[in-house]
């Protein structure tokens, strides 16, 4: 005998069919931040199709150091940062006779080289823009300056001609445009050397660079072997728990950071705000999370992982971990960008804050969130105020 369904029970179909509609169509709960220290900062730059990240890195630091300093905001000109490096960079090259490395790169401490040794200039002063665009592109800007310095190294001549360097600095007054003697910044006059003096205020003295890996021993100074470090300046190598932990400290203290990262890893994702290291080996996940994606195949653990929709488990990072890639060319020197905060994500995983270069690109306008797990496995290299290094390790490495 065929029996009615009763009202309840067609009541109860409706209820499940309704949460498995909802469950269908719930949406990802995303990334949800909260920022618990942060410093000042300036406005986000956007460095276009120039290739030049270590200029506005660093020259963003600076310009958060006279914000914590006191003073007022300044646009300070990264291309006369770069103009300059790029004739300390030509003079080198020469002289290493073309064994060397010659490109818009360069590291974290090159603004503060060019602050000490030339001074600096307003962006109003020096914009760098004078070849018909009003973006900066220098794809031909370097190809024409490498191509004249190699006809220089060949030296058909046999002996170098006593122009070469002006006829350097002859393209890059083409290009970037001459470099003035003075200039007027709010009514009054400086040279690049009174307005770093009186303007700026920052000493370069006062910054110190470090590194973390294990080819070298730790609580020394080492060259960093990467091509962009052209001037070969030396960095001080700390283990892992003490970059984690001076990066830290010295956002608490409010302090930014100026930071060289590999960004070439498939969880650097600050399109969509984040930068983590995915867990993608299941074997080594915590119990309750090795159950919710043992399930899965390995293509769909990959969708899922780097997906970005909602937090993930991320791997633990080791120092042994970040030396292999180092050494494997997996970890290279990307992107120079500025950590100006501390953060932390719905579950508690803390993340650093990062000041990007790329204009206002994405939804958290031109900034991104880095895991603690990111920057222990991809940092190259950082700078800080020497007054936020430990005093503890600052006595042990000498820096007065």
């Amino acid at each position: 005998m065929r029996k009615t369904p009763t009202p309840l029970f067609m009541s109860s179909l409706l209820l499940v069919a309704v949460a498995h509609a909802q469950q269908a169509d719930a949406k990802p709960e995303g990334y949800r931040f909260t920022v618990i220290s942060d410093t000042q900062e300036t406005p986000v730059p956007n460095q276009q199709r120039a290739g030049t990240c270590w200029s506005y890195a660093s020259g963003g630091m600076v310009e958060a150091e006279m914000l914590r300093m006191g003073k007022p905001p300044v646009d300070l000109s990264e291309m006369y940062v770069v103009r300059m490096s790029y004739e300390e960079k030509a003079k080198r090259y020469v002289r290493m006779h073309g064994n060397c490395n010659f490109t818009g790169g360069g590291a974290l401490n090159d603004s503060f080289d060019v602050l000490s040794s030339y001074g600096a200039m307003p962006e109003s002063a020096y914009a760098g823009l004078n070849y018909g665009t009003n973006v900066h592109t220098h794809g031909e800007l370097d190809e024409v300056l490498k191509a004249y310095l190699d006809g220089v190294i060949k030296n058909k001549n046999k002996s170098l001609s006593t122009a070469w360097f002006r006829g350097f600095q002859g393209i890059l007054d083409a290009y970037l445009g001459p470099v003035p003697a003075s200039f007027e910044f709010k009514g009054r006059n400086y040279t690049p050397r009174t307005f770093a003096d009186e303007v700026v205020g920052v000493n370069p003295a006062d910054y110190v660079f470090f590194s973390s890996f294990t080819h070298h021993p730790f609580y020394e100074q080492f060259v960093l072997e990467v091509p962009d470090n052209w001037t070969w300046a030396s960095f001080w190598n700390v283990p892992l728990a003490e970059m984690t932990d001076m990066i830290e400290g010295s956002i608490k203290a409010g302090y930014s950071v100026c930071w060289a990262s590999d960004v070439s890893e498939r969880g650097f994702a600050s399109n969509k705000g984040v930068a983590v290291v995915p867990q993608n080996d299941i074997a080594e996940m915590a119990g309750t999370e090795r159950l919710k994606w043992e399930k899965m195949d390995r293509a769909e653990l990959s969708r899922m992982l780097y997906s970005f929709e909602s937090p993930m488990p991320e791997k633990v990072i080791t120092q042994e971990m970040r030396q292999l890639a180092f050494d494997n060319y997996e970890t290279t020197d990307d992107h120079a960008m500025v950590i100006t905060g501390l953060a932390k994500d719905q579950h508690g995983t803390p993340y650093f804050l990062v000041k990007n270069s790329w204009g206002n690109y994405n939804k958290f306008a031109g900034h991104f969130y880095a895991s603690q797990a990111f920057v222990q496995y991809k940092t190259l290299s950082w700078g800080v105020h020497k007054d936020v290094v430990p005093e503890q390790l600052r006595e042990k490495l000498g820096i007065e």
